[in-house]
């Protein structure tokens, strides 16, 4: 589809700085702009690429004074806040790409699912008898939807997503594709000859609302009762999230962090990436952890923890300014254990008194 920079003005509330008749039909990287497209300036170390673009339109803030003369192809379109402003054409653009609707074949759909009309559910997947799948859901192919499964309206799942039984996928959530949802907890237990016994793993999994979830992250479903992703979570790439956790609201979890079992994180946290999280844990609101961290006991809210284990951000950088200075004190020890035995040997330094001396102080 074609807008005119006029078009866009208007639904951007912005103003023309140009033609505002001038077509685009894709966005591009400002330095990577061709006829046609739109681009947008916020940082200031790209001011250059405005003289130099191929962009026919170029959306800046309000008071931006160009220092050169603007190329007679481009537009400016001026709006508040340039990176809002694109943003919400991205997401115009993003939802063009996946207006697609119907049920793609070769595809199973079980006769006792249910289905909104408008949702799409692309070639070689399998919706699984019970499940109930929302208004404008998209499921692309090869994705597998387990027994009793509801996804909730306007979710996208990608390919080769798997949501296995009974598990409850809230609104406008996002999985990225190879995400496994409701895969069994881990659970073993040992018996008399040293051997690991499977615990059926019953439970489910619960996402609410507003949840975006990396590709290849895998959330596991609880033994008893629910493993929990809270509305508004944000999961990158290669999470493990083990049974029965719970992960508050508003949190972001970076790529390769794994928590255990039983954890419950708090809302609005931010974990960084290769953070590992044993079990049975409380991490309370607002925790921001750092990457590659080691978490093996409680941590309250509001704090900043980093190292493995983990303590306080304060006292983990007092910490490594010693530690990365142990060898030159570890050098500075060995010289000073030479120079010790150095003097003892040639008998310098001050020697104790002998004993005539000590008879002669007597009398």
């Amino acid at each position: 589809m074609q807008f005119t920079a006029g078009q866009i003005a208007e639904f951007l509330h912005g103003e023309v700085d140009g033609n505002a008749q001038v077509l685009v039909h894709d966005v591009a990287k400002i330095e990577e702009g061709r006829s046609g497209t739109l681009t947008f300036l916020a940082n200031p170390i790209y001011t250059e690429h405005v003289y130099s673009t191929a962009a026919s339109v170029v959306i800046v803030g309000r008071d931006f004074q160009p220092s050169k003369a603007i190329p007679k192809h481009l537009t400016l379109l001026r709006v508040d806040d340039p990176r809002a402003a694109f943003a919400r054409l991205l997401e115009i653009h993003e939802a063009q790409r996946f207006d697609m609707v119907g049920v793609e074949q070769p595809s199973f759909v079980s006769p006792r699912a249910k289905l909104a009309i408008d949702v799409y559910v692309g070639a070689f997947s399998y919706i699984s008898e019970g499940a109930v799948v929302g208004e404008d859901v998209k499921i692309f192919p090869n994705c597998y939807i387990g027994e009793g499964v509801r996804i909730g309206k306007g979710c996208r799942i990608h390919a080769g997503v798997k949501v296995h039984a009974n598990c409850v996928i809230g609104a406008h959530c996002v999985l990225h594709s190879g995400v496994v949802i409701g895969a069994d907890g881990f659970g073993f237990i040992p018996n008399g000859k040293g051997e690991q016994e499977k615990m059926a793993q019953i439970g489910n999994v619960i996402i609410e609302d507003d949840v975006e979830i990396g590709a290849n992250t895998t959330v596991d479903r609880a033994t008893l009762g629910h493993t929990i992703i809270r509305k508004g979570a944000k999961l990158d790439n290669l999470i493990q999230v083990g049974h029965n956790v719970e992960i508050g609201a508003h949190t972001l979890v970076v790529a390769q962090t794994g928590i255990a079992g039983s954890t419950h994180v708090g809302s609005h946290c931010l974990i960084g990436g290769q953070v590992g999280i044993a079990g049975h844990l409380h991490i309370g609101d607002r925790v921001k952890i750092a990457a590659q961290s080691g978490i093996g006991s409680n941590i309250p809210d509001d704090a900043v923890v980093q190292g493995s284990p983990a303590f306080t951000i304060g006292e983990y950088k007092r910490s490594y300014v010693l530690f990365r200075n142990l060898p030159e004190m570890k050098h500075r020890l060995d010289q000073l254990e030479r120079n010790i035995e150095g003097d003892a040997a040639t008998g310098h330094g001050e020697a104790s008194p002998s004993a005539p001396e000590v008879e002669n102080n007597k009398q």
